[in-house]
């Protein structure tokens, strides 16, 4: 099961065993917020023919020697005595500075400024046909592809002797694992029935070389910000039906440094800075009910000003107040509209999984689209691309951006729907059914095991009305069908889907803002309490229209290779029929006492 988050973040839960997901609950959203701004890359060249290269080169960090040379002494001595040696090693390491301020009624509830170096080692024993990392089947997940991996802490002043101990011990650790490995692996294929895709497991690409600037993380005068997370959070304190809220402002500078024994070498780095507004209330049935809302940018100074975030927090509070009051609904089929970025947080759970490249080749998967190369899978006027060199939509920074993936091939446009037929999948270097080539989109947290991933999602329609026309066709599509009302899902807060075969091929999105349309013209009505469920082929037939209103969604989506930034651009759509079941509801009165800011004298 793997679980995504539309402008909202989800967490990946280390000790589910299940490859289940949990989402972070409303008070504990800001402390575990991970997104990241777009990517401030400059290109360096030096290298053999069909490397990756251009423009000045940039001033390499000592990192990036003692990488190299520490990878050169393993490829060269690493051997067991039965002869058995790597083909193929990759070093990472991600360096971070992150500060984060959390306010809660004009008061700061927590402060954390911190640096942490991170390395990742990647070994590989045996060819690019078969290696150690193939899938051993009926292992069990997370041993049939030699578990989730793991990083170690490096030294934070760079002292040399330190640092290649660590990559030393490491390296050895990988190895020694790989080796064992490749042997289980070898007595799989002897034991078990003809593998379905027998692709490779590791695709031949050109070599990278990328040094751009090492980014030093800003200069900030914390009391300025702590006024700012102080301000903002004491607009709270004037409705005392809110129970629980806070404001965060979250900054990182996340530094990279990559080799591998092909001759790949990176060096880039980015920065982030984040606004988030959350507020929560439980409403006299016991429903807990939330809002959030967030601002991200690339830079502290490229976040809006007070007017806008003031603006922001005050939208978020109307909202929550509404909510405990609506009217609840209940499990319903019939005609909607997924608002633009609601609709691309739908399809980035309920489409963008299932065409990610090993999900095709895993024998435990669903393999939904596996065999569908060529074929018709949404309307025609639909195409989806993902493309992760797109920084910038519209004035809006996107997630999803990035030059190079985590196995140093270069970030690509990959055009997985042109006019509803499958043309492709998302690609890391595992290949699969005759796809023999990375298109950029091997992906990690750092820690963990890298698998093709979502970037850029882009959804366009070729058949798209302006937004009142499609509502307008929602009324209609109602009156046809006898149905009273239509859904307008106007926000999203996340959601998840079973791709494995042992649970059903279904899906579970969780809105935050719905209104019912009403056929007869009475006025639009917000309602609470409903999740959208479904399975994908049915889900996909039922698209009618699209409007021409593409918006962006950024968030982090939560998988098997832990939690990586991604952004959705979608127009609002209408379906011709979807399916809501009722939200689960927690038993507990609201507080018995009024709470103490209901009596204070703003």
């Amino acid at each position: 099961m793997v679980r995504a988050m539309g402008g909202r973040v989800w967490g990946l839960d280390p000790a589910d065993s299940e490859d289940t997901y949990f989402e972070v609950t409303a008070m504990e959203l800001f402390r575990k917020s991970t997104a990241v701004g777009f990517l401030l890359v400059m290109v360096a060249g030096g290298a053999g023919p069909g490397t990756t290269m251009a423009g000045p080169p940039a001033a390499e960090h000592p990192l990036l020697g003692l990488m190299t040379s520490e990878l050169k002494l393993s490829m060269d001595k690493l051997v067991v005595p039965e002869g058995t040696q790597p083909y193929f090693i990759q070093y990472a390491v991600t360096d971070r500075h992150r500060i984060m301020l959390e306010a809660s009624l004009g008061s700061i509830t927590s402060e954390s400024d911190s640096h942490a170096r991170q390395l990742d080692v990647d070994v590989r024993c045996g060819d690019y046909a078969v290696d150690s990392t193939r899938q051993i089947r009926d292992a069990g997940w997370g041993d049939s592809y030699g578990g989730r991996g793991g990083g170690v802490a490096l030294p934070l002043n760079g002292d040399p002797l330190a640092t290649r101990h660590a990559i030393w011990l490491t390296t050895d650790e990988q190895f020694k694992s790989a080796v064992k490995r490749l042997a289980q692996v070898k007595a799989n294929l002897k034991v078990k029935v003809e593998e379905e895709d027998p692709s490779d497991d590791f695709s031949r690409e050109a070599p990278s070389v990328h040094v751009g600037p090492w980014v030093d993380p800003p200069k900030v005068k914390f009391e300025d910000l702590r006024e700012r997370v102080r301000r903002y959070s004491r607009l709270l304190r004037k409705h005392p039906q809110i129970y629980g809220s806070s404001v965060t402002l979250t900054g990182r500078t996340t530094n990279k440094v990559m080799v591998n024994s092909e001759g790949s070498k990176l060096q880039f780095g980015r920065g982030w800075w984040r606004i988030g507004i959350q507020a929560s209330t439980i409403a006299d049935d016991g429903m807990e009910l939330w809002q959030y809302e967030s601002f991200d940018a690339h830079t502290l100074e490229g976040l809006p000003g007070d007017e806008e975030v003031i603006r922001t927090v005050e939208a978020v509070i109307s909202d929550v107040l509404a909510l405990r009051v609506a009217p609840i609904v209940e499990p319903y089929t019939g005609p909607a509209i997924l608002m633009n970025r609601a609709s691309g947080v739908f399809f980035h759970e309920i489409f963008g999984h299932r065409i990610e490249g090993h999900r095709q080749k895993d024998v435990e998967e669903g393999q939904t689209f596996a065999k569908k190369l060529g074929q018709e899978i949404l309307p025609p006027f639909v195409s989806i691309v993902d493309d992760p060199t797109q920084r910038v939509f519209e004035g809006k920074e996107l997630n999803g951006f990035y030059e190079f993936d985590d196995e140093c091939v270069p970030g690509q446009e990959a055009r997985i729907v042109e006019h509803g037929v499958l043309k492709t999948f998302l690609m890391s270097r595992s290949p699969t059914r005759g796809i023999t080539k990375s298109n950029g989109h091997g992906r990690r947290q750092p820690g963990a095991k890298v698998v093709a991933r979502q970037g850029n999602l882009i959804i366009t329609s070729a058949k798209q009305v302006p937004f009142e026309e499609l509502r307008s066709m929602l009324i209609s599509e109602c009156q046809a069908q006898g149905k009273e009302f239509g859904l307008v899902f106007e926000d999203i807060s996340g959601g998840f889907t079973t791709t494995r075969r042992r649970g059903p091929q279904a899906f579970k999105v969780i809105p935050l803002i719905v209104r019912r349309v009403y056929a007869d013209g009475r006025a639009d009505e917000l309602v609470r309490g409903v999740d959208i469920v479904g399975t994908p082929l049915t889900s996909f037939s039922k698209i009618l229209c699209a409007a021409n209103d593409a918006d962006v969604f950024n968030g982090i989506c939560g998988a098997e290779s832990g939690s990586v930034p991604v952004s959705a651009i979608s127009p609002s759509i209408l379906v011709g029929q979807i399916e809501v079941e009722k939200k689960r509801k927690a038993q507990d009165r609201p507080p018995v006492l009024a709470p103490p800011i209901a009596s204070e004298d703003i």
